[in-house]
């Protein structure tokens, strides 16, 4: 960005000078030849006073009052459970704020019924997976449409996502470069509610484990375990894989809460993690640093998600048709339950002592 030293350089006036013409001050007697020259080299270099950037910022007038549909497809109870989808929505609502886009309108898809979504709302952010057809017949009447966490038709329609698929694979391949071969899993389902009735989809998490441990040879099907995104389905599922009596060294877990639960499962049962068994799981939710055992765990930049979805809505409202999918990028967080943050310590002091 182009300075007022910069200016005053090229102009060749002092910096005081310079700052007071572009800042407009009113108290400043210079001759109107200098006052323009200084706006013109100043404009050349692309400057922009405080004030123009403030006013780039600010929405148009007429978006302040253009309302914004939030739909979650995803229950209250899913929320509480699981803060993945909390974040997201809080990085939404924060968004919003900033911008001054105070007209929005929340819904849960499992309250909602055909045409329910106001005739006033034409932009709508979707947060989780919903069924194309089914957004049809709860709303005819939007003209964009955001999806956060998940994408439906990327010709047509704006999306932000993470890959499941890579961040699953930097999961596995940490596990196993780590000498882990007998690897666990746990997840759950992904879900849509509508009017009482639910559809599940694959939850890539889920399949990329399956396929990737296959091709590896070391997929074992006893130790694969899915039920719900909850601390208490992880809690069930690990206590079952204990009473099976053949624990994996380590498991992949497909959430934080489910982690958190599946490791009261092994405490409880006299279990250590990581020195008995060691675990990665998925999202660095707030928790996750402060479990009993810190954990490992792939981090999704959730809140900036819901963020990136206003700023991709904001930009439809201002004029571009071209759809954009944005894929985030996440990255393995080593903490103490995989087991491996000391070996990783121990292996860099080595390198520092012997260089």
């Amino acid at each position: 960005m182009t300075t007022i030293k910069e200016i005053a350089l090229r102009a060749n006036f002092s910096n005081t000078t310079v700052s007071r013409v572009l800042n407009n001050d009113t108290t400043l007697s210079v001759a109107s030849e200098t006052r323009q020259k200084i706006l013109d080299v100043a404009k050349d270099m692309g400057y922009k006073t405080l004030q123009e950037r403030k006013k780039e910022k600010q929405p148009p007038s007429d978006m302040k009052t253009t309302k914004i549909g939030i739909l979650l497809c995803h229950s209250v109870e899913e929320e509480l459970n699981d803060s993945y989808f909390l974040s997201i929505r809080q990085g939404i609502e924060n968004e919003c704020q900033k911008r001054g886009l105070v007209t929005t309108e929340l819904f849960r898809l499992n309250n909602l019924t055909s045409g329910q979504i106001s005739s006033d709302i034409k932009n709508l952010i979707v947060v989780g997976r919903i069924n194309s057809d089914i957004l049809d017949q709860i709303s005819d009447q939007l003209q964009n449409i955001v999806y956060i966490n998940h994408t439906v038709d990327e010709d047509k329609y704006d999306s932000v996502i993470i890959d499941f698929e890579k961040a699953t694979i930097r999961a596995l391949n940490h596990l196993l470069d780590h000498d882990y071969k007998k690897v666990g899993f746990i997840g759950g389902k992904e879900r849509e509610h509508l009017n009482g009735g639910k559809v599940e989809f694959e939850d890539i998490r889920k399949s990329t484990f399956k396929n990737f441990m296959e091709d590896k040879g070391l997929f074992i099907p006893a130790s694969f375990h899915v039920g719900e995104f909850t601390m208490a389905d992880g809690y069930e599922l690990m206590k079952y894989s204990i009473q099976q009596d053949d624990l994996s060294d380590a498991y992949f877990i497909a959430s934080d809460a489910m982690a958190i639960g599946a490791m009261r499962a092994l405490q409880e049962s006299n279990f250590k993690v990581p020195e008995d068994v060691a675990i990665v799981s998925f999202n660095d939710i707030e928790l996750a640093q402060f479990a009993s055992t810190p954990l490992t765990t792939v981090k999704v930049q959730t809140e900036e998600m819901g963020r990136l979805g206003v700023k991709l809505m904001v930009d439809r409202l201002n004029g571009r048709e071209i759809p954009i999918k944005v894929t985030v990028p996440t990255r393995l967080v080593v903490r103490d339950s995989c087991g491996t943050r000391n070996q990783s310590n121990a292996v860099k002091l080595k390198k520092e002592v012997g260089s």
